[in-house]
């Protein structure tokens, strides 16, 4: 496959001839200008979307698993299921973990997952209009 991908050639078309539109069709004086100003932004575009692209490495595999929420399925004395991302997983727990309780997986063996118990989150307040 062309590894220029879709319309390899055809931007150095559209390049040529936008600088000579930008030439010979913008009044005499700013002609040369818009192409400078134009180079400018497409390299300006171009660094900023290299640099973008390769910021953060792709997360993948069962090691982006640890630290993440699930939620036990079926009492776990010590072994039971929790659900984590809509699938269901056979989990060892704490003794005291409930149906609906939220876990953190805190690491894996094989296709079990060992959780512990997740720290309750604050509860929410609710910020409405000020009665006065």
């Amino acid at each position: 496959m062309d590894r220029r991908g879709v319309g390899g050639d055809n931007r150095q078309v559209i390049l040529t001839l936008g600088v000579l539109l930008a030439i010979f069709v913008v009044p005499a004086p700013w002609g040369v200008p818009v192409v400078g100003i134009a180079l400018v932004v497409e390299v300006g575009e171009t660094l900023f979307w290299m640099r973008r692209s390769r910021r953060g490495s792709a997360k993948a595999g069962p090691e982006t698993m640890i630290g993440e929420v699930a939620r036990v399925v079926t009492a776990c004395d010590p072994i039971g299921e929790v659900r984590f991302h809509g699938e269901l997983w056979r989990a060892r727990c704490e003794p005291d973990a409930d149906v609906g309780q939220r876990v953190r997986v805190s690491a894996r063996e094989g296709l079990t997952l060992v959780v512990e118990h997740a720290e309750p989150r604050p509860p929410r307040t609710r910020v409405g209009p000020l009665v006065g």
